[in-house]
Parts: structure tokens; sequence; C-alpha cells
């Protein structure tokens, strides 16, 4: 439990950690490209007021056709008090006129320097001959042919100011935004986390034994991982039934081979040889359930049915080994299996269900038992054992091929014998029917398509 609560708070803390980095640095992003575009804005405004607010400087340029190259007085003459600072340069970028205000200021040689940024993006910023920062304002003119640039100069203190009140303004937006968004990451976090926290429950509810498997109402996006989680705890259940029941299924068959061994040890009339030759017949059975048992566990009923057997040495094998367990009642056995016949299944299979329905037949038996095996006109096979005992009761025929369910509870006996055959039948498709017989005793009727 404290160990799934860390890997959850760790989880949320990356995710919220890698959501905020990720917001932050898109929101910085377009915090830096916002204030990029508000100074280039604030760049070509004021590069259109100053078009419109200086036509006279270019309408008596054009006026007279004064050319820098005749003479250097035309601009001193044109040059009435005014409030710009304006550099002139030819179209190599040297400058040939200055204004009265950046003369006062010692600014010689701003187009020179202006020359190295004028490839930057605008706004232009330069530190002037004056140690003075400034933003450069460029307008192009032609004049009789030539290109002349004139950069005009204002004094950067203010508009940094102004650009730096907007770029606090923007950053402290962008602070409340990371900080909603943090918010909403934490209510988003949680409230997607919730359906985890449930299934977590759920898992410790399965492993506790509480429930089997999880609900199905999750959200869609979880439907595909609880799906697969249940079929896997399904298979999980299944493979377990199966050890579960192989072991019971197990100890049931050896229970039969060990009273064989127990009755074979006992019988007087078998020298050494003989009983010891017996009893590894009977131990050569065992380690052939077992192998059985432990396969059908790992596999289940349907990994088995790729065989065919033969009926009969099976039946007379099985046969001889009960007489020796009930050797007191003198049991008369008939068998009408023709040799050729064979179950279309697993030899473990068929010994399971021999072995089932015939030590029921032996053990209840008054002193018949009778075994029939044949084809059906119907295409089917079917394997029928029969004794003269007590019978089965209607009532009782559907519930004893349950497990646990025992018709005789007066004698000694686990009642999964019949559950066994009833699962390899239906593994089969085929059908475990009980009926009366004409000795009037049990008829267990086996059917199985071929």
């Amino acid at each position: 439990m404290q160990l799934t609560f860390k890997f959850k708070k760790r989880l949320l803390t990356r995710m919220f950690l890698t959501s905020l980095s990720i917001i932050a640095l898109v929101g910085f992003g377009l915090a830096w490209l916002v204030n990029i575009l508000h100074a280039q804005d604030n760049y070509n405004e004021e590069t259109a007021q100053l078009i419109a607010e200086i036509p006279k400087v270019a309408a008596e340029l054009r006026e007279h056709d004064l050319l820098p190259a005749s003479s250097d007085d035309w601009l001193e003459e044109n040059n009435a008090p005014e409030s710009y600072i304006i550099a002139s340069c030819n179209a190599d970028y040297r400058q040939i006129w200055t204004s009265s205000l950046a003369v006062d200021k010692g600014l010689f040689d701003t187009c020179e320097r202006f020359n190295d940024i004028r490839h930057d993006s605008p706004p232009y910023y330069l530190n002037l001959a004056d140690d003075k920062g400034y933003f450069i304002y460029l307008l192009s003119l032609e004049m009789s042919g030539s290109q002349y640039n004139l950069l005009v100069m204002k004094d950067a203190e203010k508009l940094e100011k102004e650009l730096d009140k907007f770029s606090r303004r923007t950053y402290f937006r962008l602070a409340m935004v990371l900080a909603l968004a943090l918010v909403l990451l934490i209510s988003a976090g949680y409230w997607g986390m919730r359906p985890l926290s449930r299934m977590r429950n759920e898992l410790e509810s399965v492993s506790s034994g509480k429930t089997k498997a999880l609900s199905q109402d999750y959200p869609i996006e979880l439907e595909g991982i609880t799906q697969a989680l249940n079929q896997l705890l399904s298979q999980s259940s299944a493979q377990q039934q199966r050890y579960q029941n192989a072991m019971n299924d197990l100890a049931h068959s050896l229970k039969t081979r060990l009273a064989a061994v127990h009755a074979i040890t006992d019988d007087a009339s078998l020298d050494k040889q003989g009983a010891s030759e017996r009893i590894m017949e009977q131990v050569s059975q065992m380690d052939l359930l077992v192998k059985y048992q432990l396969k059908r566990a790992m596999l289940g009923r349907k990994g088995l049915m790729h065989e065919q057997t033969l009926v009969a040495p099976l039946v007379n094998q099985l046969s001889q080994m009960l007489f020796k367990v009930y050797r007191d009642k003198q049991v008369q056995f008939t068998a009408y299996i023709p040799q050729e016949h064979v179950f279309p299944g697993d030899k473990g299979d068929l010994m399971e269900l021999c072995g089932n329905l015939m030590e029921n037949a032996f053990k209840l038996c008054i002193s018949q038992v009778r075994v029939t095996a044949r084809y059906s006109d119907a295409g089917e096979f079917e394997l029928i054992v029969e004794d003269d005992g007590p019978g089965v009761e209607e009532s009782l025929r559907q519930r004893i091929i349950e497990r646990g369910v025992r018709a005789d509870t007066q004698k000694a006996g686990q009642g999964i014998g019949l559950a066994v055959c009833n699962e390899i039948v239906i593994s089969y498709n085929g059908i475990l029917s009980i009926e009366t017989s004409e000795l009037e005793g049990a008829k267990f009727r086996i059917t199985i398509p071929i």
C-alpha cells in the first residue's frame, strides 16, 4: 500500500513537472516573441510618424535638386530649427550631412556605425559617440538617380523604459497564466488519477480475495487495460483451478492404484516375482497418471485432444486391477468391445473415464459389471458402463457430476470422479448421461462425436 502510494506520488510529480516545464517553455517563448513584435511595431509606427512629419526635407531636396557631391552647404541652408537628430548617408553609408542637434552631440560617425548593424532586424540600437543609447530609424530617399539614407536618432532611455514596462507587464501576465496552469494541472492530475486509485483499490481487493475481477465502468481510455487485467485474472484463476483440480484428480486416481498395490501384496497366490511384476505395472500406471495430470494442469483439457486410443486393452487392464481391489466381491465382469474400436482422444482421458466409471461400478455393484463400446449410426463413439447396484435417483443424476457431490455418503470417497468424467466429456463436445441399466443398477453413457 505504501509502495503504491509512493509510486503514485512520483508519477504525479513527474507529470506536473513535465507539463509545467512545457507550458513554461512555450509561455516564455511566446512572451519573448511578443516583446520582439512589440518593439518592431513601435519601430514601424515611429518610422511612419517620421515620414509623415518631415516631408519638407524631401520636398526641398527635390525642389532644389541639390546633390551633396557638388556642395556640402546646401543641407546647412535647409537645416531649420527642429527637434530631430538626423544624419544623412550616401548609398555606401558614408556620412555626408549632420543636423545641428547631432552636431551639438558630436555624432559624426553615425552612418559608419549603422553600416555595421544595418543587416540586423529592426529596431536598430546603437551606443554613439556621446556614450548614450539611441534607436535608429532609417528613411531611404532617391534624388536625381542617387540613393540617400536619412538616419533619425531618438534617445533610447524613454523608449527603453516603455519597453521594459511592457515586458514586465507581459511576464507578470505569464506568471499568472503559469499559476493558473499549475492549479489546473494539479486538479486535472488528481481528477485523472481517480480511476487509477480506484483500480488500485480493486486490485487490492482481488489480491485479498474479496473480489475476483475489476469492475467494468472505467473511462474509455482505461477499458483496454481493465479488460486485459480481467482476462489475466481470469486466466490465472483458471490456471490455479486447473492445478487444484489436477491434484485432486491425481490423488483420486492414485488411490485406486495404491489399493491395487495393497491387494497385490496381500495376494498369497502370487509368488515374489509375480507380485513384483504386478506392483511395477501399477507403479508404471501411476507414473503415467502423474504425467497426464501435470500436462492437463498446464494445457487444460483442450490441449490433450490429439490422439486415438484402443479401448479394449485399456479396459481389460483396468478390470484386472479392479479384480484385485474388489476380489472379495467376486464380480462378474463382461466387456463388449471390438478390438478395433478406438477412443477419439488422449489415452489419459480414456483411462480417467474408464477408471472412474468402472471403479464406481465395481464398488457399488452387487455382482455384475458390464462395459460396452460401440459406434452409433449417427457417427458417435459410445462408452457404456453398467452395474446391478442400487442405481442413481433421478433427482441426483445431474448433481452428482458436480465436484464434491456424492450419491452414496455411506462409503468412502471424495465426490470428484464423476465430475472429472464430465469435464473430460464436455471438452470433447460430448455428453455424459445417467440412466437405469437393464441390470437394474446405474447405467453411465458417454457419447462423443467423431
